[in-house]
């Protein structure tokens, strides 16, 4: 795991949160130059750079949201490999809020792909959770 790394600038959307902040940590301990967080929430943000203050200019941290386009093609710039983890996760949050869902989740998700080709992205890895192999409401 530690080659796929090594000296490459990561992009992780979403990095603030349970997922995504684990993803950083490990792309940091396995050698990548830079590891950038994408994410929406400001404050999320200050938190995991206090945390994560040892890593100084390794880290970047770029306030943003993946249904905003030309954002996302921002963040994707020079980047080598994007792991997306950005999403409304929570299935009752969905279900009440279903085209916020649709935008974040499968409109912000297209964002990404298309910035990724764009750009000239090596790979991007897209983190899901338990919900898509078995759903047991309308999700």
């Amino acid at each position: 795991m530690r080659e796929f790394y090594e000296g490459k600038r990561i992009l992780v959307t979403g990095g603030t949160g349970s997922v995504g902040r684990e993803v950083v940590r490990q792309s940091l301990a396995c050698g990548a130059a830079v590891v950038r967080v994408f994410s929406r929430g400001e404050h999320s943000q200050y938190r995991m750079q206090q945390e994560f203050r040892d890593h100084g200019a390794r880290l970047r941290f770029l306030v943003g949201d993946v249904r905003d386009a030309a954002r996302v093609a921002l963040a994707v710039d020079g980047v080598d490999a994007v792991f997306h983890a950005a999403a409304l996760k929570h299935v009752p949050v969905c279900e009440y809020n279903p085209f916020e869902a649709v935008k974040t989740n499968v409109m912000g998700t297209q964002n990404l792909i298309d910035a990724c080709m764009a750009a000239g992205v090596e790979r991007m890895i897209t983190v899901s959770t338990d919900k898509a192999v078995s759903p047991i409401n309308t999700m």
